[in-house]
């Protein structure tokens, strides 16, 4: 009689933004042929004892014809997916002794299995391949739809299968698959605008506010009757992104990844534009299986709400924590979940519900009542956590849409600009992602060198104008970009004069 083996397989639980190490155990005993699956799995993982066992039969191999017991430890983890399929059929054949221990030492593995034993592939790649080399995995196997974006994590092997007998053979060393495509996965489509910012003449105020608000990761608030021009110029803001630093795009790339979005390598910055209608839950994100939402897949992009003020109080009112820490925290039953979500606001809004009180063109129709109901959709903490406040006049379409080509240098203006600004910034923090739109009170006192009769201006605006300490602490961060936009070492008087009018247009 054979020894009885307990086989311990790798593999990795999903728990937010990253990756739990998890432990597949397997015990063969005596007993009724059956298997049994412990460990708080969810229904997906359940049903993997009908797809596992015609798995290994499919594929050739055994099924133990005994009373199979499977733990997915840690037990008190919540666990769910398909991908756990692989490691739980692996653990069986180790159990059956159709495998060795050494064969699987330090080897992890992650896929879902069709009935015919073939691999189908899973999202949250990188996520898996982060979490399995922390664990001290030196090999993962995957499916091959999934391999290219985990070679994006470096230190551990990562080996591609289409099947289980082809990774039962790997793993006995008949067969040594080779690798799908040598080449990294295909970029995701631009997200660069159809409308170029520099095709648009006029508006100079607006589209300097854009790009300070660009360079210094500045949420921004363009506010105007329909027609002037606010949708497009903030839509245009995105061509003046550079394209993602390396660790944004493996940053970003996971974000969509878990999100079953793209299986893609992102490298430029997100833009995301959701409908008014959009519920709280794909707003933020959450869910049965939580994923992320459109705060966090703007990370390291652009948010754009078109008509801020017809999105729910309670979707708008969920901004607040993560405009102010750049994550967004889910609390669930069985604990909390972040997910990243420093984005970029960019919103817009009409003056009141007809669009046009105090335009110079057309009458509105609404009554002050309707005007300051309107208005009041949007809270004072929210709009106090907004930088700049810009209102974009109308103006003719002639004036808009230039028709003349553009100079080469009229057309890098805006992005040097934003480069130039950006390079500064990095060298005074030291820092590759951090902006002067993001600095705590700690760094503005360290590193924002403010003149004395910058200093009086901000405390001169608190007293007259109601001016919030929030508010001042945004105002200093947007003088500082503009500073740096002039090349001053030293935040002066002008600089914040010119952030307090970005500030004075809706609300101080």
């Amino acid at each position: 009689m054979k020894k009885r083996t307990i086989a311990s397989i790798q593999t990795v639980a999903l728990h937010g933004f990253s990756g739990v190490p998890v432990r597949v155990e397997t015990d063969i005993r005596a007993g009724l042929p059956s298997l049994q699956i412990v460990g708080m799995g969810n229904k997906a993982i359940d049903e993997a004892r009908q797809r596992v066992r015609s798995a290994i039969l499919n594929s050739s191999l055994q099924f133990p014809s005994q009373k199979v017991i499977i733990n997915l430890a840690p037990a008190e983890l919540p666990k769910d997916g398909a991908h756990f399929d692989l490691p739980i059929a692996i653990s069986i054949l180790r159990a059956s002794n159709q495998l060795t221990e050494r064969q699987t030492r330090e080897v992890a593995f992650i896929g879902e299995l069709s009935l015919n034993g073939d691999l189908l592939p899973v999202r949250g790649a990188i996520l898996f391949a982060e979490a399995a080399k922390e664990a001290g995995a030196t090999k993962l196997f995957v499916p091959v739809e999934s391999y290219a974006q985990a070679t994006l994590v470096k230190g551990v092997e990562i080996i591609a299968t289409t099947s289980l007998k082809e990774a039962f053979q790997c793993l006995r060393g008949v067969h040594t698959p080779s690798p799908p495509h040598p080449e990294p996965a295909p970029p995701a489509s631009s997200s660069a605008p159809l409308l170029t910012f520099n095709s648009i003449t006029g508006h100079e105020t607006t589209k300097r506010a854009l790009t300070l608000a660009v360079a210094g990761h500045h949420n921004i608030l363009l506010h105007g009757p329909p027609g002037s021009g606010k949708t497009h110029l903030a839509k245009a803001a995105t061509g003046l992104l550079p394209p993602l630093t390396p660790q944004e795009v493996i940053e970003v790339t996971k974000l969509h990844s878990l999100a079953g979005i793209t299986d893609s390598l992102i490298t430029n910055p997100p833009l995301r534009s959701p409908h008014h209608s959009v519920t709280r839950t794909a707003f933020i994100g959450g869910g049965s299986h939580p994923r992320p939402g459109d705060i966090s897949l703007a990370h390291r992009g652009i948010l754009l709400l078109d008509e801020l003020p017809e999105y729910p109080r309670a979707t708008l009112e969920a901004l607040r924590q993560p405009l102010e820490d750049r994550r967004i925290t889910l609390s669930r039953l069985y604990g909390s979940i972040t997910f990243p979500a420093d984005m970029l606001l960019i919103a817009t809004m009409n003056p009141c519900p007809c669009g046009f009180y105090q335009d110079s063109e057309r009458t509105c129709r609404c009554s002050m009542g309707q005007i300051a109901a309107y208005t009041k959709k949007l809270s004072g903490p929210l709009l106090d956590r907004i930088d700049l406040h810009v209102s974009v006049p109308r103006t003719t379409d002639e004036y808009y849409f230039d028709t003349k080509p553009l100079t080469k240098n009229q057309q890098q203006t805006g992005a040097e600009m934003v480069l130039n600004i950006r390079r500064i910034q990095k060298l005074r923090y030291k820092s590759s992602v951090y902006y002067n739109g993001n600095a705590s009170p700690e760094v503005i006192k360290k590193y924002f060198k403010v003149e004395q009769a910058a200093h009086a201006l901000v405390q001169n605006a608190q007293k007259n104008l109601g001016l919030s300490g929030r508010g001042a602490l945004h105002t200093l961060r947007v003088a500082r970009t503009i500073a740096d936009a002039a090349q001053s070492s030293t935040v002066k008087a002008e600089h914040v004069a010119e952030a307090l009018q970005f500030r004075s247009a809706l609300h101080v």
